[in-house]
Parts: structure tokens; sequence; C-alpha cells
């Protein structure tokens, strides 16, 4: 397959492209992230418990989870402009369902239909990276995370402020009017294109474990995000209890509060691709791995409360949070440079494993928070973080020894003249 940006008309038309997807990357990132700014407005707007209104939260991450495995590997196999249009257009007719909803369990149904089809994230860098040289994918996949991250940090404060003013729907319908406007401009700008892939959807659905198994590059950057999306994930899961808890005395809004410091790194993702593109992934992801194991040391104080502790966790989210997502620009862009046309099966494999390791980091986080209190968080952010880097150096090492041995002369090469060494009856061979 070539990739789009050898269309010369679309390659003038590119930088835009890539802004519109970043915009469209934000929009359906968002409609993720504002439920949990609102779930306890629904809970009184609804006369049902926190705990009941909670569900509607995990249902939208239960359906984007769902999505990226099931919907997202249809990048490979339908025309992106027709595929992210009609995605986009569901989600806004479930938002606005949901929106109406007049009790709990329609409520629930339509955020599960909102989370499965607002994949559009994983859906946009497979398509950007197709758009550009090799040499540009990791600023364009900074770009594109950069959008990513200010509609979960945005969507969570405007969803909270306009929920306050206004009431639960607001915000549903707010996220169903932008949902759909961005959908009209997708379908009026993207490039029709034509699929990759002919393979059936069953075969679709298959073939990023079988990827997974066959390469290991993608076996690797998969284990790198893992491992350090378990961490942050732990990390973030134990915040919320500290901060709760009897050592701050905060309530839930200070934890949104302290997410909004990261926003920082909404300007870090793009110079983070850019060093991608100029020393490579591997030289990244080394320095990402060493900035959040630093992170787990610098956090470690925030036990201690007051203005020291909070100084504590400011620096060491932000730190954690630059690593984590400077890492992803790199694993994606190793993992999209393996298969031009498999790069939508790739990220889901991709996406499914890191994922994973969230849900597992989020599980253990409670637990060690439970066992240790924070510096148990801390420590086994550092563990997560050292398997990762573990593996790295094993992959750097295997790869600078397989280097050598390319360069080596063979044994059985025909050399001119053999000479004896001086001082030595040993024939140089």
């Amino acid at each position: 397959m070539t990739d789009r940006h050898t269309d010369h008309h679309t390659a003038q038309r590119t930088p835009r492209l890539v802004a519109l997807l970043a915009l469209a990357c934000g929009v359906a990132v968002g409609n993720v992230y504002f439920p949990q700014a609102v779930a306890p407005l629904v809970a009184t707007g609804l006369g049902v418990s926190s705990g009941a209104a909670a569900a509607v939260v995990t249902a939208t991450q239960f359906g984007y989870a769902a999505g990226v495995f099931l919907l997202v590997p249809l990048g490979d196999r339908l025309p992106p402009r027709r595929l992210l249009a009609t995605l986009l257009t569901v989600t806004g007719a479930a938002l606005g369902a949901a929106a109406a909803s007049p009790a709990l369990p329609p409520l629930l149904a339509a955020s599960v239909l909102a989370g499965a089809s607002t994949v559009i994230a994983p859906l946009a860098g497979p398509l950007a990276a197709g758009l550009v040289p090799a040499e540009r994918r990791g600023a364009v996949g900074g770009t594109l995370l950069s959008g990513a991250l200010a509609g979960m940090l945005l969507s969570r404060t405007a969803g909270g402020a306009l929920g306050d003013r206004l009431g639960w729907r607001a915000p549903y319908a707010l996220a169903a009017l932008l949902t759909l406007a961005v959908a009209l401009l997708l379908a009026r700008a993207l490039p029709a294109g034509a699929p990759p892939s002919r393979q059936r959807y069953p075969r679709l659905v298959s073939e990023p474990v079988r990827l997974l198994c066959a390469e290991p590059a993608l076996r690797r950057s998969s284990w790198y995000q893992a491992t350090v999306f378990a961490g942050f994930s732990a990390v973030w899961t134990g915040v919320a209890l500290l901060l709760t808890g009897p050592v701050y005395g905060f309530g839930a809004d200070a934890v949104g509060l302290l997410a909004l410091v990261n926003a920082v790194t909404m300007l870090v993702t793009p110079v983070a691709g850019r060093l991608v593109d100029r020393h490579g992934a591997d030289a990244v992801n080394l320095v990402c791995f060493l900035t959040v194991l630093a992170s787990a040391a610098v956090l470690l104080p925030g036990a201690l409360g007051r203005a020291p502790g909070l100084l504590s966790l400011v620096t060491g989210t932000l730190l954690l949070d630059v690593g984590m997502q400077s890492g992803m620009v790199a694993n994606q862009v190793r993992v999209y440079a393996l298969a031009a046309d498999a790069r939508s099966r790739l990220n889901t494999a991709y996406m499914t494993c890191a994922y994973l390791g969230g849900s597992l980091g989020s599980w253990l986080g409670a637990r060690a928070y439970g066992w240790c209190g924070w510096p148990g968080v801390c420590a086994l952010l550092a563990l997560l973080t050292g398997l990762g880097l573990v593996r790295h150096l094993g992959a750097r090492a295997g790869a600078r020894t397989a280097g050598r041995a390319a360069c080596a002369p063979s044994s059985t090469a025909i050399r001119p003249n053999p000479v004896r060494a001086p001082e030595s009856d040993v024939t140089v061979r």
C-alpha cells in the first residue's frame, strides 16, 4: 500500500487535516472523561445513589474499551471519511439520547454506545501517519496526543462547571452538538481514500492478536506502554485516596485541580514527537523511563501533607505525565512503521495492551495504598517502570550485539597475503 501523503493535493492540505484530526481527538476523548465530573449531579438529578450514578462512568469506559477492540480494526477496511463521520454521528446521537434519559438504565445504555463509538483517537493516529512522510510521524503523533489531552482535561472542567449551573443534562447536550459538528467537518475535509485491506470483519478482529505474536517491535512497544500506564493509573488511584484522606482532607474536586496542572503536557508532547523524529523512538523511550522512575522518588514526600507534600505531588505527577505521554508518542511511531496497510490493527493490539495495563495498575494501586499507604503506591510505580526499563535495556543491548556481529568480518572471507604477527607464531586468518 502507498501512504496517502504521496498524493500532491492531499499533501498540500496535510497541516489543516492534522489540526482537524487533533480537534476530533479532543472532542472524542472528552466524551469519555466529562461524565466523571457530572456523575454526582446525575445522582441528584435522577434520585439515585452516588454509587449507582458512578456506573455511568464505568459504562462509558467499558464501551470505549469494547470499541477499541471491535471497531478500530475497521480503520484498515473502510474508507476513513465514511468511518470517522459515521462513528461521530452515532456518538452524537447517543449523547443526545443520554441527555434526554428519564432514568438511569437508559442513560447507562446510551453511555455504553457513546463510549464504543467515540474511538476516534485510535483511528486518527494511523490515518495521520499515512498522511505524512516517516520522518514527520513523531511530530504529528505529538500534535494528536496534545488534542486528546486537551479534551481529557478541559472536558472535566467544563462539564463540571456547566453541570453546576444548568444541570447534568447540559454537558451531554453540548457534547452531542460538538460531536455532530466535528462529524460534519470530517465528512467535508477528509480525503475519500481507498481501504488498504479487503479482509472480512472476523479476520480483522482476530488480526491484532496474530500481529502481537508475529511482531517483536509491537510486543516491545505494548509492554513499555502497559507497564508505564499501569504505574500512571496506580498513582492517580492513590492520589485520589491520599487527597481525600486524613492527611489532606480535601474534597474530590482537588483531584481535578491537580490534574489541570498536567495541562503543560499538551505543550510537551509535540516536542517529544520532534525528538523521536530526530533521535529515534528508542532514545526517547529511555529518557521517558528515567523520567517516570524519577517521578516515583519525587512523589514520595507527598505523604507529608501540607505545602511540602502538595509541591511534591504537583511536581511528581507532572513528571509522571510528561514521561508517560511522551513514551506513548515514541511507541506509536515505532508501531506505525511496521506495516502501512495494517496500522489500525497494530494500534488495536497496542492500545488494548495499554488499557489492560492501566486497569491492572488501578487495581494494584488501590491495594498498595491499603497495605502500605502512599509509600506503597510510589514503590509500585518504581517497580512497574523498572519492568519496562529492564526490557528496554535488554533490547538495546541485543541491538548493539547484533550490530557488532553484522559488522564483524566473516570467518570464511578470503583475505589477501596472510602475515605472521610480529613476535608470535600465530598466523592471522
